[in-house]
């Protein structure tokens, strides 16, 4: 059998891909089952429990004891606004929606025929779809494979595949945060690639309507997705000679490109059916919102969750179009890709929602594959190439360490800095002082050097003693005799807590105040990776104390937009300084 290697990389990528699923699953765990229809998985789900089960599409009367019994919206409402005339409209387009019918159908059928409840939310639906987009992406990856041996050895195609997939946050978007529409447009676009190549190899109407088909499906699942486009239109137009023969074929099979267009418009019918069913109109504004002439540079390059910060091996993928002059799908990658990676970093939610690096991209990386695998076959003739595969190698292994993290929240979803990551960086078991560089900017590197003095301690845990919803001092301890003037330099603070809140942790902060002018503020959230509710979690951080004044308190307090009562802890608060 030929081409081994290549086989092998997907089938590790598919094991790797099923072992992320299976342990983000809760099989294991015995604890609540998987759910997959929530957040914005929610918003393109939408239309098949309301059309197949509930019968409602434009009242949405069933949402509220769907939500209040699942909580799929997140608490931030429904994914759909009210028109003029009363009925609602899905903010998601329903290409998701139909690419996930035969799991629905399945996962349907076993509630009927089991004791879940068929309400298009039990598990037997969850389990469907969490491990049924799995096999789209299965399949994806092996028709991958196949497009890419078509211009590349063997060896290269199984980096390529091992690096695109498992080197990326593809593995975050296919095989745990999956009812999203990321896993089932990488398929799509796996579709064109494949029928643009096999029109241009033997010109032929069912390949030609396909094409067209995809792009209207693609359009309707994402309307940023019709730059797919792109890709049949530049295919062989790589060089002159290549472009008169392009076109020549073209005007050879006008027939063919009518058909494409057809059957693109058949691709979008279903949402022009269901908008005017709706609103009256066959269009309708999403309500997306793009700033062209001032995009979003941090998409890329920003700590909070920048595509080359998170996911380097990317970067290649840019490199790599230097490197595909040759191929007949040079001038369709190249346009595509930057039209894409512009049209994401324009969009004015430029963070996307809680994502790990750029998740907007994930659908398109089988056409960032073809200039990566240019790259990589490029280096495997240098003398060199084993340093690129022992850095690869290297990036893959942190991004898999990094999706741990990442599902453990200590990679987190919006609120990364620098300085953070740093701490962070391969880090398994992450301190309280590394937390608490989520929310503050200072951190004393060493404490070799500096003279301690407790300052404050309180070992009962009346010491924090707290009721109410309001920014109430819980304790003050005095650092210093006032009267003294000017404190010394390289003074700083550090605050270490026990604390235990029940069930009110989230967007609750232990904040920190020294007194003066100005008012020094330093806080920690205590909703952080490594706390648990009800029980007592460690707090820790630094504050500098300015150099040119010496603050006479330290004022702790709790702040939280709950009204929450019983929380209790311990604290201690240490003066440090040369």
């Amino acid at each position: 059998m030929k081409n081994l290697f290549s086989l092998a990389a997907c089938g590790i990528v598919c094991i790797v891909l099923l072992l992320f699923r299976v342990s983000n699953s809760d099989i294991q765990k015995g604890k609540a089952p998987l759910k997959i229809t929530e957040w914005d998985a929610f918003g393109y789900y939408m239309y098949l429990p309301s059309i197949f089960i509930y019968h409602d599409c434009a009242h949405l009367k069933w949402i509220e004891a769907v939500d209040k019994k699942y909580s799929v919206s997140g608490g931030n409402g429904i994914q759909a606004e009210k028109c003029d005339n009363g009925n609602y409209v899905f903010k998601y387009l329903g290409g998701v929606a139909i690419m996930e019918l035969p799991f629905f159908f399945v996962g349907h059928w076993i509630a009927i025929h089991s004791n879940f409840p068929a309400d298009g939310f039990s598990p037997p639906y969850q389990y469907c779809l969490g491990f049924g987009v799995l096999l789209y992406c299965f399949l994806a990856i092996l028709l991958l494979r196949k497009i890419l041996l078509n211009y590349f050895s063997d060896r290269t195609v199984s980096i390529t595949i091992l690096l695109v997939c498992l080197g990326t946050n593809f593995i975050q978007y296919a095989a745990i945060d999956n009812g999203q529409s990321h896993g089932y447009i990488f398929l799509l676009y796996v579709l064109v690639l494949y029928t643009t190549f096999r029109w241009h190899s033997r010109p032929d109407i069912a390949w030609a309507a396909l094409t067209g088909y995809i792009i209207g499906l693609a359009t309707m699942s994402r309307p940023t997705e019709a730059i797919m486009l792109f890709i049949p239109l530049l295919w062989n137009t790589h060089s002159k000679e290549a472009d008169k023969e392009k076109w020549r074929l073209v005007k050879k099979h006008k027939p063919h490109i009518m058909w494409a267009v057809l059957f693109g418009f058949v691709g979008v019918l279903p949402q022009l059916i269901y908008w005017k069913l709706m609103t009256g109109g066959f269009i309708y504004d999403v309500g997306s919102k793009w700033e062209f002439l001032n995009p979003h540079f941090r998409v890329l390059f920003g700590w909070e969750k920048g595509w080359f910060i998170y996911t380097p091996i990317t970067l290649g993928f840019i490199i790599g179009m230097f490197f595909i002059k040759k191929f007949p799908f040079r001038k369709s990658v190249i346009w595509f890709c930057l039209l894409n990676i512009y049209i994401i970093i324009a969009w004015d939610d430029w963070r996307y929602g809680g994502s790990y690096s750029t998740r907007a991209l994930v659908q398109s990386y089988p056409v960032f594959a073809l200039p990566f695998a240019a790259l990589t076959e490029y280096i495997s003739r240098k003398r060199w190439r084993m340093i690129f595969y022992a850095l690869c190698t290297y990036l893959l292994l942190v991004n898999l360490f990094q999706i741990t993290q990442y599902c453990r929240t200590i990679l987190h979803y919006d609120d990364m800095n620098r300085l953070y990551y740093r701490r962070i960086y391969l880090n398994p078991n992450p301190t309280p002082l590394d937390m608490s560089m989520l929310d503050n900017d200072e951190m004393l590197g060493n404490e070799h050097g500096y003279h301690k003095k407790i300052i404050f301690q309180d070992d009962s845990e009346k010491s924090l003693s707290f009721a109410g919803n309001s920014s109430v001092a819980i304790t003050q301890a005095a650092i210093g005799d006032s009267s003294a003037g000017h404190g010394p330099e390289n003074e700083w603070l550090r605050v270490d807590c026990e604390i235990k809140a029940p069930d009110c942790l989230w967007q609750t902060y232990l904040n920190a105040e020294l007194t003066g002018e100005p008012v020094k503020r330093a806080r920690v959230r205590l909703f952080s990776p490594i706390s648990v509710n009800n029980q007592f979690n460690k707090y820790s951080f630094y504050m500098r104390v300015p150099e040119n004044r010496h603050p006479s308190q330290l004022r702790l307090f709790i702040n939280s937009p709950f009204d929450f009562k019983g929380v209790v802890g311990r604290t201690e608060i240490t003066r440090l300084d040369k």
